[in-house]
């Protein structure tokens, strides 16, 4: 069996905000979502700008309990740092994993952020296997 499919909180009011970013991805989120769509990593299932609570995650993927975020400049000021531990530690507590990447890591190493992605999902997929 893959993943907790137990429902995890979601925010009605981030719908519409999720939309706005899904329409205007950065080059690296569209690349990397180029590679996580369509079922490509292990046949898992990816959403983009996903609501989570009160927060919106760039990938999540509920069958390996995964989150995937691409972090701009504003993620490495003192306080983009603080609000992302923040953060990560809310989506920990719902028992979900965050791997965090800079765009520029997408942009040049993609084939290592995907190594790292996949690694994480065979990971997870093994801990929930009965």
């Amino acid at each position: 069996m893959r993943g907790d499919f137990t429902m995890k909180p979601y925010n009605k009011n981030l719908k519409q905000p999720s939309r706005e970013l899904r329409k205007n991805m950065t080059d690296a989120e569209l690349l990397l979502w180029s590679r996580l769509r369509k079922k490509q990593v292990k046949g898992v299932q990816f959403y983009r700008q996903k609501p989570l609570g009160n927060y919106i995650v760039d990938f999540y993927c509920p069958a390996a309990n995964l989150i995937v975020e691409v972090d701009g400049g504003q993620h490495y000021t003192d306080e983009g740092k603080t609000k992302d531990r923040e953060r990560d530690n809310y989506l920990a507590s719902l028992d979900l994993k965050v791997l965090r990447f800079s765009n520029s890591d997408v942009l040049k190493e993609i084939d290592a952020v995907l190594q790292m992605i996949l690694g994480n999902v065979e990971v997870r997929d093994w801990k929930k296997s009965p």
